[in-house]
């Protein structure tokens, strides 16, 4: 049965100023769609949702929505001026008998209606426009970037929401699990021109592979043709031959043709480069607690974080990752217990309200001016993994063209301020990665680069995110912050914490089960548990372990520094065996010795 259409654009085109955004656009969404919006960041996805809202006139081409049909768009950065609450803007559209509908979504959201917009944090904001468009229940709804801001419960909340609705929607996120739950359709901008696919977002990459091989197929035939018939021109000439004008110009259209191809844009050249070796133990919290305003965060917490870990922190917003986080990295100090670091800790922060980027300063003075990227004596010049580049140079490699390394950061969407803020971070080694929420606002194809990176950093990584897809292909464990001060570890990523968490929750049953299946049996007396103890001996070497390493890894630094020497084999021969020697010899010690601390600890943690 054919669908009816809901909105349709013919023939749009738009240019701000420069090269056209798009050009002879058309597209139709009908009735029960449900459309992923894909492509980079800056191509265009929130100016085309402008443009089926009606808010954003093109230069040519027409808007058409069906008579009777509503729209509502969800912007990423609302208005909200004239408005003394949240819920005076939630409700600004509806009559004030229906204001429950807002207070209804407000519940599923758990936004504070009362909040003033100024005092609203980002995702408050967020949240306040949500359950404005939810409430309003029109029969299209456009939603740009919905996810953001939001924690996992609320981003499921939504998920359950929109799977529901009759309404058709037009959505932009860089969740993948919740683009894959939701979407039926694909839309993909990609070089200011619209495709369309039948299918939901699940598919969107073999789609996307296939196009761009059938199109690098198509410019490879297309050179070959233009090489031949350009080789026969030139012998037609050689050769005083009378020339077929008609196949001379022929030859023009299809260089004009292959010049008109316009390149696809790489992938960002983002790359993460490990500074020293850090020790076996990179972060030890034992009996860690802090409270604010007599709100416990979080209760008496034991961690132990070793290299190579990689450590997902999940829960609602306001429950307290962030500050586990600092208390971890040393930003903050625990009310209770104690924090104590490996040797040779290098950390690179990601922060997530972007407090490291001045609105006002350009892309150029972000980087050049950056205490650990500046380059002595030299303005144009940044400081990346120990070799000097050119500023302009080094942000091309982050997809930002020339014009816009004058510009002021305000400027910038937050996809690529994300893109800004990584390319200071990739710039300095390291060897513990902090990223609290690094995947807002980043396009797929910069999210599939940093999961790679991540994957292959031989460092630590602590990751604070809501994307669950995210967080499945990266963490190896995840740390649950569940309400009341409680933080629980899970061994995995998001489907391995869900699932084990079920696991916990349906253990209290099970226990009874057994207790009353137990009770006809006799009275057996239990086995004595007894707490493994270390002897006088095995204390003192546990205390004496921590110089041994620091002093291993002293020695190894040195002899890998000497060992650097290029010509050092080829002039002292004998010297480069008796380091290579002893560099291979302390390295085993130094395993030993982590091993054996780590024994030691364990037992005497019980």
């Amino acid at each position: 049965m054919a669908r009816a259409p809901l909105l349709q654009l013919n023939d749009i085109s738009l240019t701000f100023g420069g090269d056209p955004i798009f050009s002879d656009l058309s597209l139709v969404v009908h009735e029960g769609d449900r459309v992923a919006l894909v492509g980079r960041n800056g191509s265009g996805k929130s100016t085309l949702l402008k443009v089926m809202a009606g808010l954003v006139e093109a230069d040519h081409g027409k808007r058409v929505l069906s008579p009777g049909i509503s729209t509502g768009y969800m912007e990423q950065d609302p208005d909200f001026v004239g408005f003394a609450t949240l819920g005076d803007y939630a409700i600004s559209e509806l009559d004030p008998s229906e204001a429950w509908k807002v207070e209804a979504v407000a519940e599923g959201l758990k936004l504070r209606l009362d909040a003033t917009p100024e005092a609203a944090s980002g995702g408050e904001r967020r949240r306040a426009a949500l359950a404005k468009l939810l409430a309003e229940a029109p029969e299209l709804m456009l939603l740009d970037e919905p996810t953001n801001h939001l924690d996992v419960e609320a981003i499921g909340w939504l998920e359950k929401q929109l799977a529901s609705t009759r309404a058709g929607f037009v959505l932009i996120s860089h969740d993948r699990a919740f683009l894959n739950a939701l979407t039926r359709a694909t839309l993909w901008i990609d070089r200011g021109k619209v495709r369309r696919n039948e299918k939901g977002f699940a598919d969107f990459e073999e789609w996307r592979d296939k196009t761009w091989d059938e199109e690098d197929l198509a410019r490879h035939k297309l050179d070959r043709k233009i090489k031949s018939e350009a080789r026969w021109a030139v012998e037609g000439i050689s050769a005083r031959r009378k020339r077929n004008m008609g196949r001379v110009r022929a030859l023009g259209d299809l260089r004009q043709e292959r010049a008109n191809m316009i390149r696809r844009q790489g992938t960002a050249a983002m790359a993460i480069e490990e500074g020293t070796k850090s020790g076996k133990r990179v972060i030890e919290a034992k009996g860690i607690s802090k409270s604010f305003d007599g709100q416990t965060i979080f209760k008496p917490f034991d961690l132990r974080v070793l290299r190579g870990d990689r450590i997902a922190f999940v829960g609602p917003n306001g429950v307290g990752k962030t500050t586990l986080l600092k208390v971890l990295t040393g930003q903050m100090d625990p009310d209770e217990g104690s924090v104590t670091h490996g040797t040779n800790l290098e950390m690179a922060v990601f922060d997530q309200t972007r407090a490291a980027l001045d609105p006002n300063a350009t892309l150029w003075d972000s980087l050049a001016l950056d205490p650990s990227m500046a380059v002595s004596g030299a303005s144009d010049q940044v400081m990346v993994r120990g070799t000097p580049k050119h500023v302009v140079g080094y942000l091309k490699e982050f997809l930002f063209d020339e014009r816009q390394a004058r510009a002021p950061v305000r400027s910038l969407s937050g996809g690529e301020k994300a893109r800004l803020l990584l390319a200071r971070l990739m710039a300095r080694e390291s060897n513990v990665m902090v990223l609290d929420e690094p995947t807002n606002d980043l396009d797929v194809e910069t999210l599939d680069l940093l999961q790679d990176l991540l994957g292959d950093y031989p460092g630590t990584v602590l990751l604070v995110s809501h994307d669950r897809d995210f967080i499945d292909r990266v963490a190896t464990t995840t740390i649950a912050m569940e309400g009341d001060g409680r933080a629980v570890t899970y061994a995995g990523g998001w489907s391995d914490y869900r699932a084990q968490r079920r696991v916990d929750v349906s253990a209290p049953a099970e226990k009874a089960v057994k207790s009353k299946s137990d009770s006809a049996k006799p009275d057996v007396a239990p086995k004595p548990q007894t707490k493994p103890a270390l002897s006088y001996t095995e204390t003192h070497r546990l205390k004496e372990l921590p110089g041994v390493i620091e002093r291993l890894e002293a020695e190894i630094a040195k002899l890998e520094q000497f060992l650097m020497d290029p010509e050092l084999f080829s002039r002292e021969p004998v010297k480069f065996k008796k380091a290579t020697e002893g560099l291979v010899e302390r390295q085993g010690k130094l395993a030993a010795a982590e091993e054996e601390w780590l024994e030691l600890e364990e037992k005497a943690g019980g």
